[in-house]
């Protein structure tokens, strides 16, 4: 059991809102032929879409809770569908005993990663599944100094959102504590559903921890662990990334090994 289990039955209402991502992840999976890594694949929000496009994908994730709701869609594809195949396992050390043509890691997943030796180890084990023309795919939040001296105590309101299902509104506050020296965040969402009246009918809590990451960080990892950056993007509409940007979208490759005279 992980700290995620607890958010398979509430993941695909809380964040039904994020689907900017989908039609770039679904673009770079067919432009990549296949087979794709998803890491971190969740409820299947991503790996669905990219199965349904005809592309094959492995799901890997460390919650059998959170698989256990992503089986269930993948019982949904079609014949001409790409195949649809979920694994447990540990972001960190995996063996699947192939190579992708290109590997995913998105809606900032990579931050669960809590130190750097965890980063490093995740890398390395990715580059050891990539082909040498595979790609690496993920994308980051962009820190706000702001964010960082915020009063920790203070909840404040992230969003509405809408069950895709029910059609129930839920208020969703959001709490962080910050340690600004291990670079972690230490969230805690609170829920509130809302019933026809305005009436609050359930309050609830998930907590999760990220660590956050600065763009030169990122670079850095990603040459120590064998890759060559190929482009970074401010958004998934391929806008270069600048002084503006929210998003780091990184895309790498393994770097070809020189071949001494």
């Amino acid at each position: 059991m992980t700290s995620y289990d607890g958010w398979a039955d509430v993941y695909d209402s809380i964040y039904a809102y994020v689907r900017e991502d989908i039609p770039f992840y679904v673009q770079e999976a067919v432009r990549s032929g296949g087979p794709v890594l998803e890491i971190g694949c969740g409820t299947g929000r991503v790996t669905l879409p990219i199965a349904q496009s005809g592309v094959d994908i492995v799901g890997l994730d460390n919650s059998d809770a959170m698989l256990e709701r992503a089986r269930g869609k993948a019982a949904f594809l079609e014949s001409e569908h790409g195949s649809m195949d979920l694994r447990m396992g540990d972001m960190r050390e995996f063996s699947l005993g192939r190579t992708f043509s290109l590997v995913i890691i998105p809606f900032r997943g990579f931050l669960a990663l809590l130190s750097v030796e965890d980063q490093i180890r995740c890398l390395t084990t990715i580059r050891n599944h990539l082909g040498s023309d595979g790609r690496l795919i993920f994308n980051i939040f962009v820190p706000d100094p702001q964010m960082l001296v915020e009063d920790e105590d203070a909840a404040f309101h992230l969003r509405d959102v809408a069950d895709p299902d029910t059609g129930r509104t839920s208020v969703v506050w959001q709490q962080t504590r910050v340690d600004t020296f291990n670079q972690v965040l230490s969230v805690r969402l609170i829920v509130d559903e809302i019933d026809e009246t305005g009436i609050v009918g359930k309050r609830f809590y998930r907590d999760y921890q990220i660590r956050y990451a600065h763009r030169v960080e990122i670079l850095h990892l990603l040459e120590r662990c064998g890759f060559e950056i190929v482009d970074l993007y401010g958004d998934f509409d391929y806008s270069p990334f600048d002084e503006d940007s929210g998003e780091m979208v990184w895309v790498a490759k393994p770097r070809a090994t020189a071949i001494r005279p």
